[in-house]
């Protein structure tokens, strides 16, 4: 059974529908749901089943492990090591449309991690993801809702015709034309851009 499309307000996401997807997440299953860069798959980062059908989902190599989002700044040191130049650069650029690289703590769970013990993290400019996260209590795992041309599928319907078969529910909140997050890694106290995004990342 394909996933059901639930419609959802971007801007102000109704709590019944987040209750359900969060509640969704908690049980081990993935979703469909709104960023502010673009569509994205997720489910809950302490799930391992979960984030091994993720990654048989994207047909992506455990090599190249999938960011972690959370809801607030504040939550960002849970899960990663902040330096004092690290936090003056997430305080100007959180929320928004970056993935930051960053040394983990050891709450990261061992999927999520690359050999360098690194953590992706996202705090995102978007309501219905930071609702879930919130709802969740706990950190998303998130990656681009793509195509087999690895681009952002715009369309929940196409969300759901390529994902749907995996997925518990796809959260719809209508056409969303967009990228995926910018790659900004931290690591040693250097700003070095890893993926380019829609988002721009100033240097100077």
């Amino acid at each position: 059974m394909p996933a059901p499309l639930a419609p959802i307000d971007a801007e102000h996401p109704q709590p019944r529908a987040i209750e359900r997807a969060a509640a969704a997440l908690g049980q081990g299953e993935l979703i469909a749901y709104p960023t502010d860069s673009c569509y994205a798959l997720g489910c809950d980062a302490h799930a391992r089943r979960a984030v091994e059908r993720l990654y048989a989902v994207k047909g992506r190599d455990h090599r190249k492990p999938f960011a972690l989002l959370v809801p607030d700044l504040s939550d960002v040191a849970r899960y990663a090591i902040v330096s004092n130049f690290a936090y003056r650069v997430l305080r100007q650029h959180t929320p928004g449309a970056f993935t930051f690289v960053l040394p983990a703590t050891r709450l990261v769970p061992e999927l999520l991690l690359n050999k360098q013990k690194q953590v992706g993290i996202r705090v995102p400019a978007a309501p219905v993801a930071t609702a879930l996260a919130r709802a969740l209590a706990g950190p998303v795992v998130t990656t681009t809702a793509s195509g087999e041309d690895d681009e952002p599928l715009a369309d929940p319907r196409d969300i759901k015709e390529r994902y749907g078969h995996a997925l518990s529910v796809v959260l719809d909140a209508g056409l969303r034309e967009g990228h995926p997050s910018t790659v900004v890694s931290l690591l040693g106290d250097q700003i070095e851009i890893l993926r380019q995004g829609g988002a721009v990342f100033p240097l100077h």
